[in-house]
Order: C-alpha cells, then sequence, then structure tokens
C-alpha cells in the first residue's frame, strides 16, 4: 500500500483539469487524457477549417481553450501545414503543461503510448476517495454481490461463487491472474503502437520509449541506441528509488524550506500591498494633474463663450435698430418731424454719422464673433502614447535589441533579437510592429508574446516596409522599446524550387548537393583539359542549370547566395522554347572576338551579340554585380560595376514581361529590363570557373525553433 492522500496535483490532467483518463504520454513526456488529445486536435482542426474564427473555440465543453492555446493553434495553421498531401505530413498538439509544439508523428494519437502506471495510480486514488462504494459482482443475478476480487485477464469483477463458477480448478481459467476488486484493467503486455502485432522489449535511450524489434530494424528508431527492457527497468528503477531515498532523507530541509515559503507568501502579501497603494498614489498624482488641466480648459471655453455671446448679442441689438420704427431708424423718422432748421440741423448732424456706420456695416456685414472653437481642441495624440507605455520599469531588465543579421524576409518575416547580458531574466517578449504608410497620420501597431528570442510572422504584404521593435517582460515589469528596426518584404510572392538534375545537368562540370539547393562548379580536371586546346582557338564555355519549376503568369522573386570565391556566374531566366538552345548551342563567351580589350567590341558586334542571347542573364563574379551595357546603362564602364550583394535576388513579372535583379538584403532594385514572357520561364543559373549558388532556404518555424535554441 502507498500513501495516496497528498498526491492530487499529479494525478490532474493540465486540459481537462480533473483526474487522468486513460492518460497518454507525449513526446515531451508530459502526460495528457486519451479523450483531451482528441478533443483538442478536434478544436484545431476546426480552427483550420473556419480560418481560426472565434465560434469554433468552444468545440468541447469539456476543454475551455485559451486565448494563447488560439494563439499557439493559429501558429500552427500558418505553420504550412497542407491537407491532401500526397507525402507524408506530421501531426503538431499543443502541449499544453510545456506550452511547446509536439510532433506526433505521421500515426498521429495512435502513435502513443498508454501510462499504465499513472493509471494504476489514479485508480487507488479514486479507490481511497470512495472507500465506502463497493464494486458489485458482474456475473450475479439481481441483486448483484458485493465483488471480493477482479480477473485481470477477463477483465470483469467477481464475487466468490461466480469466481469459482467461471474459474474452475484444472482449466486454464484457473491459472487467471487475479486482484482486489478494481475498476481499471490494463493489459498484461504492452504492444508497440507502431507494430500493433509486436510486444515492446527494448527501450529508446534517444527518444526515451518503448520500443519492439521492428522499430529497431527498420524503423524511425534504427539507428539510435536502444537497450533491453529489463536493463532500462533496473536502472531507471535504481535512479528513482536513489532519488526517492533522498529526498526523504532531506525531509527536515523540505520542512525548513516550507516555513520559509510561508514567510515569502506572508511578506508577497504585504509588499504586493504597498505596491498597490504606491501604485495608486501616482495614479491619484495624474488624476489630479488632469483634472486640473480639464477646468482649466473648461474654464477658457466657459470665458471665450461668454465673450462671444455678448459681442454677437451687441450685435444683435445694433441690426434690431435698424428695423422700421424700431432703435435708430425709428428715432431718425421722428426727428424728420422737425420742422424748425435749426433744431433739425442741431440733432440730426450726429445721427446721420450714426445713420453711415450703421448703412456701410450692412453692406459689408461680418460677425462679430467666431463661432468655431478650434483654437481650444486638446491634443492629446503624444500623451495618449505615453501613457500607453505606462508600465513598472525596472532598470535590471535589459532591453532587447533586433538582430538584423540573423533576421531574414522571405516567404515568411523571422525576426530575432537578443540581450547584451549572459543571461535571460526575461520570463516573455512583446514585438510589436506595424507598415509604414505615409498616407496614414496615426500609426497602428500589432502585438504579439513571444516565449523565446525569435518569432516567424506570415501576414506581412508583400513590396512594402516594415518597422519592428521588441520589449522584455519579467512579470509586470518591462524594459524600455528596443530600436526600431526597417526590414522590407520581396516585391512578389517567394517562388520555391530546385535546380534541375535532368534537363541539360551536366555533373562532369557541376556538383549538386543531394537537397538540390546548391551546386558548384568543378574547377578542375576536365576544364584543363579543354583550356589545352586554347591555342587552336577552342575555348571552354559556361555550364548552364535551370530551375525545375517553370512560370506561367504573375509576378514572383526567389533569392539566392553566390559564394564570394566564384570567378563568374550568370542569372536570369530562360523561355521553355529556348531551353534546347541554351544547352546545346552555347555561345563562345570568351572568344577573343568578345573581349573588350581585343579590338573587336564594336557596337554593331555587342548588339548582335545581345541579341542572339537565348536568356536574359545578368554578370556576377569576383565579388561583383555587373550591369548590363545597354542605351539607359551609364556610359563609363567603372560605374556599372557594383559591389556584390550578400544575397541576390530576382523578380519575374510576366504580366508586364519584365524582370529585375534585387539587393535581396535591402529589397532594392539594382537592374531591370524587359523580357519576353511568351512561354513557360524557368529560373536559369551559369557558371564557370570555380563557382557555387546556394538557392536562399524558405523560412518555417523550424528556423523560429533553432534561433531560440541558439
Amino acid at each position: 500500500k502507498i500513501a495516496i492522500k497528498g498526491i492530487e496535483r499529479e494525478l490532474i490532467c493540465p486540459a481537462c483539469k480533473e483526474l487522468f483518463t486513460h492518460p497518454l504520454i507525449l513526446p515531451c513526456q508530459h502526460n495528457i487524457c486519451h479523450k483531451c488529445v482528441k478533443e483538442i486536435l478536434f478544436a484545431f482542426e476546426d480552427s483550420f477549417a473556419d480560418g481560426g474564427s472565434e465560434s469554433s473555440n468552444q468545440s468541447s465543453p469539456r476543454i475551455r481553450i485559451t486565448a494563447s492555446s488560439m494563439d499557439r493553434i493559429d501558429r500552427i495553421n500558418r505553420s504550412g501545414i497542407k491537407r491532401n498531401s500526397l507525402t507524408p505530413r506530421s501531426t503538431l498538439f499543443p502541449c499544453p503543461s510545456c506550452q511547446r509544439d509536439i510532433d506526433l508523428g505521421e500515426r498521429g494519437i495512435n502513435g502513443l503510448f498508454r501510462n499504465f502506471t499513472l493509471e494504476t495510480i489514479v485508480e487507488r486514488y479514486r479507490q481511497a476517495a470512495r472507500a465506502a462504494i463497493a464494486i458489485m459482482c458482474d456475473f450475479c443475478k439481481p441483486p448483484p454481490q458485493e465483488s471480493t476480487k477482479s480477473c485481470m485477464d477477463c477483465s470483469a469483477s467477481y464475487c466468490n461463487e461466480c469466481f469459482k463458477i467461471h474459474h474452475p480448478w484444472g482449466t486454464v481459467k484457473a491459472q487467471h491472474e487475479y486482484v482486489g476488486p478494481t475498476t481499471n484493467f490494463r493489459p498484461k503486455i504492452l504492444m508497440c503502437p507502431e507494430h500493433e502485432m509486436e510486444r515492446v522489449n527494448m527501450y529508446c535511450e534517444i527518444c526515451r520509449r518503448p520500443v519492439c524489434h521492428l522499430c529497431k530494424l527498420g524503423g524511425g528508431h534504427a539507428n539510435h541506441r536502444v537497450t533491453t527492457m529489463s536493463t532500462a527497468y533496473k536502472t531507471l528503477k535504481e535512479k528513482l528509488s536513489k532519488d526517492i531515498e533522498y529526498l526523504i532523507s532531506k525531509e527536515s530541509q523540505v520542512k525548513a524550506h516550507i516555513t520559509q515559503l510561508d514567510l515569502l507568501l506572508k511578506e508577497t502579501e504585504c509588499n504586493s500591498e504597498r505596491a498597490k497603494q504606491e501604485a495608486s498614489q501616482s495614479f491619484e498624482k495624474l488624476y489630479c494633474v488632469l483634472e486640473e488641466k480639464k477646468s482649466a480648459a473648461l474654464r477658457a471655453i466657459e470665458t471665450s463663450k461668454n465673450i462671444r455671446l455678448e459681442k454677437l448679442q451687441t450685435q444683435v441689438e445694433e441690426y434690431q435698430g435698424l428695423l422700421e420704427n424700431n432703435g435708430l431708424v425709428g428715432y431718425a423718422q421722428e426727428v424728420l418731424k422737425e420742422t424748425d432748421p435749426s433744431c433739425f440741423v442741431q440733432t440730426a448732424k450726429q445721427l446721420h454719422v450714426r445713420i453711415q456706420k450703421a448703412t456701410e456695416s450692412l453692406k459689408s456685414f461680418r460677425p462679430a464673433a467666431e463661432t468655431t472653437f478650434e483654437d481650444f481642441v486638446v491634443d492629446t495624440a503624444k500623451q495618449e502614447d505615453i501613457l500607453g507605455d505606462l508600465s513598472f520599469h525596472s532598470s535590471g531588465l535589459e532591453i532587447p535589441e533586433i538582430n538584423e543579421e540573423q533576421s531574414r524576409m522571405y516567404n515568411k518575416a523571422l525576426i530575432s533579437w537578443e540581450c547584451s547580458g549572459k543571461t535571460d531574466s526575461a520570463d516573455i517578449y512583446v514585438l510589436e510592429y506595424h507598415k509604414l504608410n505615409k498616407e496614414e497620420e496615426s500609426v497602428t501597431w500589432q502585438k504579439t508574446e513571444v516565449c523565446g528570442k525569435s518569432k516567424v510572422l506570415s501576414d506581412l504584404d508583400d513590396d512594402s516596409s516594415y518597422a519592428f521593435r521588441v520589449r522584455a517582460y519579467k512579470g509586470s515589469i518591462c524594459s524600455p522599446w528596443s530600436r526600431e528596426v526597417i526590414m522590407h518584404t520581396p516585391p512578389a510572392p517567394v517562388f520555391s524550387f530546385l535546380f534541375d538534375d535532368k534537363c541539360g545537368y551536366n555533373n562532369e562540370h557541376l556538383q549538386l548537393n543531394p537537397r538540390r539547393t546548391s551546386v558548384e562548379s568543378r574547377a578542375g580536371f576536365p576544364l584543363l583539359l579543354g583550356s589545352e586546346r586554347l591555342q587552336v582557338g577552342c575555348f571552354t564555355t559556361l555550364d548552364y542549370i535551370i530551375g525545375d519549376t517553370g512560370i506561367a503568369k504573375g509576378k514572383h522573386f526567389w533569392a539566392f547566395n553566390v559564394e564570394a570565391y566564384s570567378y563568374l556566374v550568370k542569372v536570369g531566366v530562360v523561355p521553355s522554347s529556348k531551353i534546347q538552345k541554351l544547352f546545346h548551342n552555347t555561345p563562345d563567351v570568351i572568344s577573343p572576338r568578345y573581349e573588350q580589350d581585343s579590338g573587336h567590341d564594336s557596337g554593331s558586334e555587342d548588339t548582335f551579340f545581345d541579341s542572339s542571347q537565348p536568356c536574359t542573364l545578368v554578370t556576377l563574379g569576383m565579388k561583383k554585380f555587373f550591369i548590363p551595357a545597354t542605351p539607359a546603362a551609364p556610359k563609363d564602364p567603372a560605374s556599372r560595376i557594383l559591389p556584390l550583394p550578400s544575397c541576390l535576388g530576382v523578380c519575374l513579372d510576366c504580366d508586364r514581361g519584365r524582370v529585375g535583379f534585387y539587393d535581396a538584403g535591402r529589397m532594392k532594385c539594382l537592374y531591370e529590363c524587359e523580357v519576353d514572357c511568351s512561354g513557360l520561364m524557368y529560373p536559369a543559373f551559369a557558371l564557370m570557373g570555380g563557382a557555387a549558388v546556394h538557392l536562399e532556404e524558405a523560412v518555417t518555424a523550424e528556423d523560429r525553433e533553432y534561433h531560440n535554441d541558439i
């Protein structure tokens, strides 16, 4: 018997917050109910189908999916999982314990082991909790009797009489294993979830899970280090026993730590109340300042209103006096009735001046006061930004800085940052970004919380500039914002392809890596044999290689790296109609006829040479980028030579019939020209001498995990 009391925390499922039911062991070694795994995956499928709508979040009343879990599900949705794919796909599962995205493999739930040991402990706990509730016999006629034992082979409970009837002496059933009354029946032999007919008899030390001999022979554990099950059982049991004995021997120390923690709990309560009071006082001061400013502003508006109303009211009264039989006009009419000339002149002189002023004001009417209060508009935009950043700043929390060298902009954006200190004291980071738009007056930052030091973003617009900043949080304390970094997205959607190892590929001169993402020209023995014939005027030529996928329409962008030691590389596009000419009719590009210093580079020859090319290419080499000699290009040859960027890009717009060559690091166009896109267009590369080209790899979720590990 074991002590059951006090271990409830270890028996609660992290998803449903209830006792485990048929727990499964995830690859991260955490446990979760079988039903919970299915419900979370169903919620994920609904979210994938509905685009992450809120209505799909409540697919199960048993599990409440939090906002952070939905963020991780959205991240999985954006990670590029494609349904109905011919290639095998793995299932990503957001573990509720470690908050990581766990790869369940191709078999998904079916590839997980059931934790029978934990299931047995949970059943013991349940029995201890309901000791007064008896387990009844499964075979008694009504009313059933209380069971006295359970058969592990039959997976049933029996009273004494029924057990004797169903397990008679001298039969095979008499050899069955029986235990005390229980409802937890588990198989006597643990079978392999991948090879259902094979029992597990080995333990993989790399994956830390039991495996069968088929897993070791040809499965996913073929190259892993394994040991026998008995050895693993003995080793792990000894380690666990020693660790438990050590903990038991340190019981007094544990109690001392508990006492210390109790004191820290009380101290934390007191300090939190003090911090609340100080924070309340700080905000009360702000309230007082705002109230004073508010009262002053309202008083100023009220004073201005009264002055304007007084002026307008006076003007109203003046104009009312101009009405017939009223005010000034009425008084003038009465004066006109005077018949004595001397008395009339005495009064009429001053009255005439007033009448003239009234006449002039009537001709040029203008209100005595403005009705708008535009001068009294309070601009609080800056103050709102400051208040938005109001938080508990700490000088001890380091300011993270975005690493522009490790950050990438390609099919997605990989933003990486680092802190100057050796230790990472932050609990979480907040990354904010917004699109740079000159037309928008106000800036709206998009926010995302990140546990590591990098983030992959997939919702950015093409051909746009974005500003990024990051800050660190430790509890409720945050660091100031990092310096803003501006990065540019590609001018068009990224086009993915590999080097074609079939069409025209010359494996004697060129060498591909196994993934077909890098090509290198071999400046070795074959090149020396070719250069032997230089004395008779036959020179070596370029070795071409194209992409394995063509483009029919639309606008596309791809990027690549050229090794700094490369002597000569040409990059561009080629139409499908001219591929055969490219490989079988390669021009003699280094013949003396076309050398600049040979005396044979006349304008007519250059024009003929350019028009005869089967594809549109630019020249790279010796750490330089050469802008082609065109009528629009600078006449000075030196001004057409640029430093070779670390990463180059090509943007093909089939609809407009133009191709551009970019510095992919800054997304700046170096050269653009027209191109005939009447057929399928393929990326084209040509190498000569020692040279190498590496295609830029797409940004994936694994890049984020790799940078976080670093």
